[in-house]
């Protein structure tokens, strides 16, 4: 028995592959610095043959997010596809300390006011925090045009992808 309580989400309205998905621009960290960048600007320096993955999770600093990123890294995911780019509902320093403590290969957008996560339909509100929220975890392939290839949204909490699955789906086999 789990020792917390899942919790459905609720039908999420994402973006579905076909879709242009919706462009931001949000402090990106890395565990050096961070900058203001746009999505479509770091999507284009992929060119036009692997995918970017954008993965939204939980704050940093949760065993999701911390879960999320260890799988990630191990399958080598940061060597499969053009860009792999978190998105989480955590200011800079929390995003940057996360970075450190887990020596993850990624760059992440801070994101913590969640509208990033509210622009894809995929932002739920804390239990008993009202205005906090975070998106679900989320996993969207994108080519160079931000137009989404293959999509996985959770609908609980905690819910976690079949990976082998998802790394097909994303076209990272």
């Amino acid at each position: 028995m789990p020792e917390f309580d899942v919790v459905d989400l609720g039908p999420a309205d994402h973006p579905e592959p076909g879709d242009r998905a919706p462009d931001f621009t949000r402090p990106l960290v890395t565990a050096e610095f961070w900058e203001d960048r746009s999505l479509s600007e770091l999507v284009a320096e992929s060119g036009d043959t692997d995918p970017t993955i954008l993965v939204f999770f939980p704050m940093a600093g949760s065993f999701l997010a911390t879960y999320v990123l260890d799988e990630l890294a191990d399958r080598g995911w940061d060597r499969r596809a053009a860009h792999v780019v978190g998105v989480t509902a955590a200011n800079p320093y929390g995003v940057k300390g996360l970075l450190e403590d887990g020596e993850y290969p990624f760059s992440l957008f801070s994101d913590p006011a969640n509208d990033v996560a509210a622009s894809y339909g995929i932002a739920h509100d804390l239990d008993g925090m009202a205005g906090v929220g975070e998106p679900r975890l989320a996993f969207f392939a994108l080519d160079p045009d931000l137009t989404v290839e293959a999509a996985w949204v959770a609908a609980e909490w905690p819910e976690f992808p079949d990976y082998d699955d998802l790394e097909e789906r994303l076209g990272l086999e």
